[in-house]
Order: structure tokens, then sequence, then C-alpha cells
């Protein structure tokens, strides 16, 4: 905790300490306040108390220690892809996917004064997001924890050369000037946050709701292992709207892959086509079952 630049902290252990009070209510998120994180966590359960965590294996540790009920976490842009290594910490952590929220992504340029500036920090997705804007301007990318850390620790140095792109509440937040909105270079940047509990949702809890269930396997290491293990869901008309591949280890002799399928176990269709891709494969585990946070197709 006490890893954030010096003007949030305060802000940090007042968050800190009304979580502690309700830990079952918490939940975390990794970033400091302002950040899109705790924009996100905000939103998508209104009712709970935000734990801000300086990394994401922090917010993760948070629920497993039983210091938060749930953890959100940014798993994908729109604009920049990948966010996260949930690919890593998810199956690591042994917590379970219960609930998806995507969310508008909009960036500040911020800093004390209005410039010019010389470079601007922000977490490194914020950069990318903004990458023709600092090109056009001139400005040094410079990398930093989180969005709204990065304007924490602008108003820290004190440097009217430096500036921070955030979410523009945190310039209200650290005492810094807006000098541009909307500065992202796509004008529907779009974050998926995925939020995380210690027990897997009930599948009863879901009814009728349209569902997405996300999975982890490691195929065989054999000619057309993938296709043989992605075959069932053709065949059971089961639509995946995600696979993503990934190494672990060095040996680098077969591949993982990470999904996101429509449906959800009990359903007979999902049932054969989990079936079939686990016997093709060497593990397969399911991460969670959840409700659809937006209509896919």
């Amino acid at each position: 905790m006490r890893s954030f630049p010096g003007p949030a902290l305060a802000i940090v252990d007042k968050l800190r300490a009304a979580a502690e009070q309700d830990p079952a209510c918490a939940i975390a998120f990794q970033g400091s306040p302002g950040a899109n994180s705790h924009r996100a966590a905000t939103e998508a359960r209104p009712d709970a108390l935000p734990l801000p965590c300086f990394s994401f294996e922090d917010a993760l540790e948070a629920v497993k220690d039983g210091r938060a009920g749930q953890a959100i976490i940014p798993i994908e842009n729109s604009q920049h892809g990948r966010v996260a290594d949930i690919h890593f910490l998810l199956p690591e952590s042994g917590l379970s996917i219960v609930g998806e929220y995507f969310m508008p992504i909009h960036h500040a340029l911020m800093g004390l004064g209005h410039g010019p500036f010389e470079a601007a920090y922000s977490h490194p997705q914020a950069l990318g997001q903004s990458r023709l804007f600092l090109r056009e301007r001139g400005i040094v990318p410079l990398s930093h924890a989180d969005t709204a850390g990065a304007a924490a620790f602008v108003a820290e140095k004190g440097d009217p050369k430096i500036s921070a792109i955030a979410p523009a509440i945190a310039a209200e937040l650290y005492g810094l000037d807006i000098v541009e909105t909307h500065v992202e270079d796509s004008a529907d940047n779009m974050t998926r946050f995925v939020i995380l509990a210690a027990d897997q949702l009930s599948l009863a809890a879901l009814g009728d709701t349209p569902a997405i269930t996300t999975f982890v396997f490691e195929v065989k290491n054999i000619p057309a292992a993938l296709y043989k293990a992605l075959g069932g869901f053709a065949t059971n008309g089961v639509n995946m709207t995600k696979l993503e591949s990934y190494q672990e280890g060095a040996s680098f002799s077969a591949s993982k892959f990470y999904a996101d399928i429509m449906g959800a176990p009990g359903d007979p269709a999902v049932d054969r086509a989990l079936e079939e891709c686990a016997f093709h494969s060497k593990e397969l585990r399911i991460l969670g079952t959840y409700a659809q946070g937006r209509a896919r197709g």
C-alpha cells in the first residue's frame, strides 16, 4: 500500500480503512484512486467499497486473503489489445470469474500549468491508446504503474515540464490542470473488465440470462491438436467469442489457450463441446461462467 505516490496515500488509507470495516463488501482494483479501474469498480459494483491495490497480483491477493470479497481486473482494450496477463494470474490465483463489465475509456492530458510538456507519464495501455496524440505534439511517453498514479506522481514532482495522461477525475484529486480532454486516438475506446471472487457463480443464479464461460486449455503436442480440440464447438453449434494462445515455461513444446464461449455448462451442446475439447487436451480448466456484460454478435 505504501508504494503509491505521496499525494495518493491519504486517499488510499481512507479507502482501505473503510474496506477493513466490511471486507465482504470490498472490491479490490489495481491503481491509485481515480484510475479507470477505480471508476469501473464503482460503476460495476455501486454498493461495494473500493480497495486500491498497487498491482494486479495485490488485487487478487486481497480476495484470497479475505480483505475483499471481489476484485475487478481489466483484461482487454478495443484499441490496444490485452491489458493484464490474466492467462497466468487467474489460474494461479484459484479465483473464479463471476462477471464482466465494459467501460468506455477517455483520457485527459494534465499537469502543473498548461505546458508545453516534454514528457507524459501513464500506464502503458493509456500511452498506447494516445500514441498518435503524443507523437504529433512531440511529447515523450513514459511508463507508470497506473494512470491516476501517474497524475499523483506529476503532482508530487512539481515539474511543470512533465504531464500525465489519466482520467479527468485524477486532475481534481491531485490538484492538476487539465490541458486537453479526449486525447485517446479512437473515439470508441473500450475496455473489458472481469470481476473475480473466491467461489464460482452458481449456475442456478444465472437462470435464463445469456452467459459466457471462460476456460483455459493446453493442447497435446501432436499434429492438428488445436483443430481437433475446437471441432466440438463447431459441430455442437457453440459460438466461441475469444481465443488467445500463450506459452508457459521455456520448452515452447505446446501452446495453452484462453477462450470464451457463449453458453454455460449444463447446456448439452456446451457440455459435449467441452468434453470433446478436454479429450484432445492435456488439461482444461473452467475459470468461470457468468452473465454477459453486453450482447455478442
